[in-house]
């Protein structure tokens, strides 16, 4: 939420990631992964897919009003002040009232 940048390690320590490979290893690798996937028990991942896609579906909604709403921030006040203040080397004064 803050924008500042997470390294590879730091975004797999955070659970953001499952795996980190060098460029030259992540064909190889990718195509290690889907050949272990195919080989694997088939009704699980079925399963495992089904039930991702079931809480896909349910957080669509979600999904869709935070978009909403963060395409509304990018319209505000709050982003010509970040601009400007970014512009001018100064911190950003953002105002304190907010709609919700």
């Amino acid at each position: 939420m803050t924008c500042k940048p997470v390294s590879g390690e730091e975004a797999e320590r955070i659970g953001l990631v499952s795996m980190c490979v060098e460029d030259d290893e992540l064909q190889q690798i990718a195509l290690d992964t889907a050949v272990e996937l195919a080989n694997g028990s088939q009704s699980a991942i079925r399963w495992t897919k089904y039930s991702l896609n079931n809480w896909l579906r349910q957080a669509g909604p979600i999904f869709d009003a935070s978009t909403a709403l963060e395409m509304l921030g990018f319209m505000g006040e709050d982003v010509k002040e970040g601009v400007l203040s970014h512009r001018e080397k100064r911190a950003p004064n953002f105002r304190k009232d907010c709609p919700l």
